[in-house]
């Protein structure tokens, strides 16, 4: 294990770290080049750095890198990737995972990757990669000159769990985050910020990624950015509507991979001490609070259902 130098690792109990934001996610696909080339001239991505078989691409924002795709031979969850404030708290948690049983795959110390950093990985109960970072590479965020629609951020990842009470018992107790709502006892929203969620968990009969979402800056950004893909040929496969749980607007469309992908804005901010986790309803006028796009369909579920998988961040 390889420590920062001059690091006394914290022992205490409780979470392994405090998570600042949801910094990027990587998927795995055999479709990688279509992909990219869809993030980038459909989507507003803006690739940072490639390399065979990979490329990385980035938002407004001053994170490196928010989308990594890589190619592979079935559709899969890379990693994804959270971001704490100093080395100190990657080796404080590294002491943890330690302590709780949980293996690291990487040691603490500077990552080998694009965005460079310093951090550490393990695998959740269900084989998905988690990495903790910091120090990593920052860029100037960019301009885009008022109403260009644009995403700024990662907003969130929806991941497909066959154990909702124990997916969120870990993300909870091992990593610190906080349930914001559920909708019935089907999905739970995490939050590890004011951001009403970062993570949420959709009860499945198999581990998967169900979507990926970007935060566009403004509703009209979201508006323009659904404008621009329609302009392309590329209408949503659901939405545009607002949800119930996290307030935020929505749009939801396939990328030629065939993962799902998410316009949102606005989403909800939680003030801690005054947050209350409420139970919601899975009804459609609590799904679409604006009635606009109805339920999902048949063909929407089936796609953000996706195939079986057990983890494909061995092929690096």
């Amino acid at each position: 294990m390889s420590m920062h130098s001059g690091t006394t690792p914290d022992t205490a109990p409780g979470p392994i770290a405090r998570l600042r934001s949801l910094r990027s996610v990587a998927v795995r696909t055999p479709d990688a080049a279509a992909a990219a080339e869809f993030y980038r001239h459909v989507w507003g991505l803006n690739p940072v750095e490639s390399d065979t078989g990979v490329t990385w691409l980035r938002g407004t924002g001053a994170e490196h890198h928010i989308l990594e795709v890589r190619q592979a031979e079935a559709n899969a969850l890379g990693k994804i990737a959270f971001s704490v404030a100093t080395p100190r708290e990657v080796d404080a948690a590294a002491f943890r995972l330690e302590s709780l049983g949980i293996p690291l795959i990487a040691a603490p110390g500077r990552l080998d990757q694009a965005g460079g950093g310093y951090g550490l990985r393990f695998a959740d109960p269900e084989n998905r990669l988690v990495e903790l970072s910091t120090e990593v590479e920052a860029v100037v965020p960019r301009d885009t000159g008022g109403l260009d629609a644009v995403p700024r951020k990662l907003a969130h990842v929806v991941l497909n769990t066959v154990d909702i009470d124990a997916a969120c018992d870990f993300y909870t107790r091992v990593l610190g985050m906080r349930i914001s709502d559920w909708s019935e006892h089907q999905m739970a929203f995490l939050r590890c910020n004011s951001d009403h969620h970062v993570i949420a968990f959709n009860q499945a009969p198999w581990t998967s990624l169900n979507h990926m979402a970007y935060e566009m800056p403004s509703i009209d950004h979201f508006m323009r950015g659904i404008g621009r893909l329609r302009h392309h040929g590329v209408t949503p496969l659901w939405g545009p509507g607002r949800h119930g749980p996290g307030n935020n607007t929505f749009g939801y469309f396939g990328d030629p991979a065939g993962l799902v992908c998410e316009y949102t804005s606005e989403v909800e901010q939680v003030q801690e001490d005054a947050w209350l986790c409420r139970v919601w309803r899975r009804v459609p006028e609590l799904s679409d609070l604006w009635g606009t796009a109805g339920p999902p369909s048949a063909d929407v579920r089936t796609r953000m259902a996706g195939i079986p998988d057990h983890g494909g961040w061995w092929e690096k």
